[in-house]
């Protein structure tokens, strides 16, 4: 009886708290999905890395040697210099004098990585005005973009999600979460194939030194607001209409990343998958004067069907059963003759 009652309590203390074991199970798994990307990246790009440290080494060796002139110390001061200019943006080649980081479509596009948060991070500002002015501008221009995007989503959602399932489903008699399971596949695969297939194969044409696999990974790098910075277009030496290409490349990130968005809101709509968040959200428990107030209705509705009962049961003692179910002709009988 004791281990029964202890079961069953141990039951009840799991049932409990079962959102909580959820999201421990969660934060557990998002921590090995964490270590195995480390094991995984380390794995795969540490031998890259020692064999490009080799060849920078054998590279200015060689250099060394060939300028006696030349000091490893002087040497060491100029590459310092250059990579530091380089960060900014900046290089010392002569090729790349005629590129310039803050005209006008450059500095269209480099607020519209700091409002999307893409940040590439291969033009930052170079004085203290531009840096405090970049801290003011994000401030203000980050939750302002969170606002245009969601007001934004929310009107596409109604036209390009919610309407049409709507539709099917009075039109065909097809069961809602079917319809929107479908729709939501649709509008990924139209996606993928608008904002990242046809703009990969446009970029690895446009851009000499890309194939289509690191124009597919700017893309992606892209839309997804990660922004690393190793692969940013129309930086070549011999870019042409470098100006509209930027401009084409804002209204490309902009746009993309609000497709990314309804088809993220679409499938976050998705029946299943409001249950799957739901599994790790904690449960909305009732302020102590809702219970009250609950309490208090069901105590007066219970006297109020007492007082009913009890009323009942008098009546039933004060007259009884043959008087009670008497037919209203034998009560009158008397009066009538």
């Amino acid at each position: 009886m004791l281990q029964c009652l202890s079961g069953s309590s141990c039951v009840r203390v799991i049932e409990g708290y079962r959102s909580t074991w959820y999201f421990l199970v969660l934060v557990l798994a998002y921590v090995l999905y964490l270590l195995f990307g480390a094991l995984v990246f380390s794995a795969v790009e540490l031998p890259y890395e020692e064999q490009l440290r080799q060849e920078l080494r054998t590279v200015k060796q060689q250099f060394l040697e060939d300028n006696e002139c030349l000091s490893e110390e002087r040497l060491e001061e100029f590459l310092t210099r250059a990579l530091e200019a380089s960060n900014y943006g900046v290089s010392v080649l002569n090729n790349a004098t005629t590129n310039w980081n803050w005209d006008f479509t450059s500095a269209l596009f480099f607020a519209s990585t700091v409002l999307s948060t893409t940040g590439y991070g291969h033009t930052v500002p170079l004085s203290d005005g531009g840096k405090a002015f970049c801290i003011v501008y994000s401030v203000v221009g980050i939750p302002f973009t969170l606002l245009f995007l969601t007001a934004v989503v929310q009107r596409i959602m109604e036209f390009s999600t919610r309407r049409p399932v709507e539709y099917l489903h009075r039109r065909w008699g097809m069961s809602k979460p079917l319809l929107a399971t479908l729709h939501a596949t649709l509008l990924a695969i139209i996606t993928i194939s608008c904002f990242f297939l046809i703009p990969a194969i446009i970029f690895s044409v446009l851009e000499e030194d890309w194939n289509f696999l690191e124009s597919f990974y700017f893309c992606f790098i892209s839309l997804s607001t990660i922004g690393l910075g190793d692969y940013v277009p129309g930086e070549g030496y011999h870019q042409r209409f470098r100006e509209l290409y930027k401009l084409g490349i804002t209204f490309y990130l902009i746009l993309g990343l609000i497709a990314m968005l309804v088809v993220l809101e679409t499938f976050c709509e998705l029946q299943h998958l409001k249950k799957l968040r739901k599994m790790f959200y904690l449960r909305k428990q009732k302020t102590e004067d809702q219970l009250n107030i609950v309490d208090h209705d069901h105590l007066s509705f219970a006297s109020v069907s007492d007082q009913a009962a009890s009323f009942r049961e008098d009546k039933t003692d004060m007259f009884p059963d043959d008087i009670v179910s008497a037919s209203p002709t034998t009560s009158n009988g008397p009066m009538d003759q």
